[in-house]
């Protein structure tokens, strides 16, 4: 996937659009999440990324990149369908990945503390 494509994917939008993609991302997260788990070698980071991505006092333009990422992660319809194993997830962990390193220091201690509480029961905490 080329830089183009993941900074068009990445751009937060407007307010109605972010609010739409919370609303898809909170649907579906957890079970594009259980699906996946085993196929994302990062997923405490993508579970914490969650947390803030859902977290109020997140800056705004933080959300809404790691909404839209988010958003891409639970869509049916993308780049690679997700149903061919192994390589399906491959361009949802490169949306990821690019959202990851350009927020990282926005996910706090906080975010990750339930990031490993929600692992550790394999079922989500809101």
């Amino acid at each position: 996937m080329d830089d183009v494509k993941i900074g068009e994917i990445l751009l937060p939008g407007d307010e109605d659009k972010r609010e739409r993609q919370e609303r898809q991302v909170r649907a579906k997260f957890w079970p594009t999440f259980k699906k996946a788990v085993r196929l994302i070698p990062f997923s405490r980071d993508l579970v914490a990324s969650f947390y803030c991505a859902t977290d109020p006092n997140t800056p705004l333009r933080v959300r809404g990149i790691l909404l839209a990422a988010l958003g891409y992660f639970v869509l049916p319809f993308d780049v690679v369908p997700d149903m061919f194993a192994l390589v399906g997830f491959t361009d949802d962990i490169a949306v990821l990945s690019a959202a990851l390193a350009l927020v990282r220091g926005h996910i706090h201690e906080g975010h990750y503390m339930a990031a490993d509480r929600a692992l550790a029961e394999e079922a989500p905490v809101n």
